[in-house]
């Protein structure tokens, strides 16, 4: 195979060819599967039992949950084995994040500790701080918390105002400053603090309770209840310069990898979690009688639960692709440098996965809610607590709307710099587009496919034309060509997956691809006008709408296909993350 050949494995290389040969859950080997039913176990046996309880205030039980996590091997996925843990592919930490997924607040509590807190020591600490902590972290012995975001520094998190002062005998560092959300706070031992030397370069430091930090009241949450989120307060707390993680002024270099990671497991987490709700409705759709018969029954629930189990299943591809990507990146290299590349290479398709995963869980939950009725709204079912959890995961990790504004920003950045050759290929579009042609597909999936994927060149092509640099001030623009490529990289990840399934997976993929064309075509009608004007624009949307055309579907009856599917295993057709 050419280099050429090769461009869909590169980062948004998928938008200029077809990829082939992707990584699905079809693929996981035995230790993955392993991992998946050892977490699962852990979830029903010693989690849930203790639910109600975190959910009403105990928070402390986090801790005791999380050195039970640690016993099993829960917490040292990605932790090199010299320290304790297991260097496991990061599909396997993947696996983990999504099979916690339904548990709410300790899923973040274990995320928080696992991802944010320890995986900025392994890949930018020195050999004596991972000596040091990560023991005791892989155990759950020490818990750790990752503190960023401040009262005033939220999604603009570098202009945060924490600093931090070098003393007079160069032996310490002196912070002072207010961190805000901080996940874990209220029994964390360990923090990894964002603060500006001297006021200006931007650094992160391992503090440690004992320094001094002290923190604010838990926070009332709409949701995550079972996890504690406090201020931290910082007020001339010493940290010894031995702490400094990474390099002076370079901390961003941290956060934002960091951020990285967080984004694709917070996607499959989000994945998971509609996986459960969609079990949970499906049950209950099945038990509810009305009319004399159960709620399953009816078209209109039926419409529900396959549009639910359709996206998921998108999505789900979609993340399990990326984490094949990224094992395959990484591979047998070792050192931090060399995981952070492969994880960077993917920066753009860990945002996806972040918006993707979590509006699927948004629709999942709601429509949740709605398949319960009045009881949905009441506390003594599960869907309830679902449905508040989900709300926090458009926010986490960089909202959905500076995710969407990074996809095409990240894409287009990458042509700049000679590394994806999107230019050219808008370029030669442009003569496709005046020659149309007037043959009928071979195979009108990939041919949809394919075309979408030209419209989002023509689209990014003609805002990188009339805009240039200010193209990055026209964000309902960037967050168009967001959403159009959002559903490119689930489309094909789910239609490749499906080829190989058959089924009733062929019958979700060809929905999800058809309705993502639909609202392609609404978001180019609504955006072209921005970009083209007269007889420039009448062409243009008559390119649209070549683009967009799709044969006939009848809905109805492939969505009656895939509920029945959902209804005969209960819940989601490929599996879902533990028992309820």
């Amino acid at each position: 195979m050419t280099q050429e050949k090769k461009l869909w494995k590169k980062g948004g290389g998928w938008l200029l060819e077809l990829a082939e040969g992707i990584y699905t859950p079809e693929d996981f080997d035995p230790t993955i599967r392993e991992i998946a039913r050892t977490t699962r176990t852990f979830a029903e046996k010693e989690v849930l039992p203790l639910l109600e309880r975190l959910e009403h205030g105990e928070l402390e039980l986090n801790r005791d949950l999380l050195r039970k996590a640690g016993e099993l091997g829960l917490l040292g996925a990605e932790t090199p084995e010299e320290y304790g843990g297991l260097d496991l592919p990061k599909t396997v930490s993947t696996v983990i994040a999504e099979v916690l997924s339904g548990l709410g607040g300790f899923a973040v509590t274990h995320g928080a500790h696992t991802t944010l807190a320890m995986l900025p020591i392994i890949y930018f600490g020195n050999e004596e701080q991972k000596r040091k902590y990560l023991p005791k972290m892989v155990t759950g012995e020490w818990v750790g918390a990752y503190c960023l975001t401040e009262p005033g520094a939220g999604s603009d998190a570098l202009s945060g105002k924490t600093r931090a002062t070098l003393s007079e005998d160069g032996r310490h560092y002196i912070l002072n400053g207010v961190k805000q959300w901080i996940s874990n706070a209220g029994f964390a031992d360990l923090f990894i603090v964002f603060a500006k030397v001297d006021g200006e370069k931007f650094t992160t430091f391992i503090v440690e309770r004992g320094f001094g930090v002290k923190v604010g009241p838990e926070e009332k949450k709409m949701g995550i209840k079972a996890s504690s989120t406090r201020q931290v307060i910082l007020e001339d707390v010493k940290v010894p310069v031995e702490n400094v993680l990474g390099e002076i002024g370079k901390g961003h270099k941290i956060a934002f990898n960091i951020l990285n990671v967080g984004r694709y497991k917070l996607g499959a987490g989000s994945i998971g979690g509609a996986k459960l709700a969609l079990e949970i409705s499906t049950k209950y759709a099945k038990e509810r009688q009305q009319f004399g018969r159960p709620i399953a029954e009816f078209g209109l629930i039926q419409e529900k639960l396959a549009e639910m189990a359709t996206r998921i299943f998108a999505g789900e591809s979609a993340v399990y692709r990326t984490m094949g990507l990224i094992d395959q990146a990484i591979g047998d290299k070792k050192g931090p440098e060399a995981v952070m590349a492969g994880i960077e290479e993917y920066a753009v398709e860990a945002s996806i996965i972040k918006v993707l995963g979590s509006e699927i869980l948004a629709y999942a939950v709601d429509e949740g809610v709605q398949i319960h009725g009045g009881y949905g709204y009441s506390q003594e079912y599960p869907i309830e607590r679902a449905y508040r959890d989900a709300r926090i995961n458009r926010i986490f990790e960089g909202t959905n709307e500076i995710n969407r504004l990074l996809i095409p920003g990240m894409l287009l950045r990458r042509a700049l710099k000679g590394e994806l050759p999107l230019i050219q290929a808008a370029t030669k579009l442009q003569d496709e587009l005046m020659s149309p042609s007037f043959e009928e597909p071979e195979d009108p999936d990939l041919a949809l496919l394919g075309s979408l994927k030209k419209l989002a060149l023509m689209l990014s092509g003609l805002g990188a034309r009339k805009f240039g640099q200010k193209l990055e001030e026209e964000e309902e623009l960037l967050a168009a060509a967001a959403d159009l490529l959002i559903d490119i990289y689930a489309g094909e990840s789910a239609l490749l997956r499906a080829r190989r399934l058959g089924g009733v997976a062929e019958t979700m993929a060809r929905l999800y691809l058809y309705a993502a064309a639909d609202r392609a075509l609404v978001r180019a009608q609504q955006v072209l006008p921005r970009l083209m004007e007269g007889d420039e624009l009448s062409f243009g949307l008559s390119a649209v709408r070549r683009l967009t055309k799709r044969p006939p579907l009848d809905f109805v009856a492939l969505r009656r296909e895939v509920a029945a599917k959902v209804i005969e295993t209960e819940g989601y057709p490929y599996g879902y993350p533990f028992s309820r």
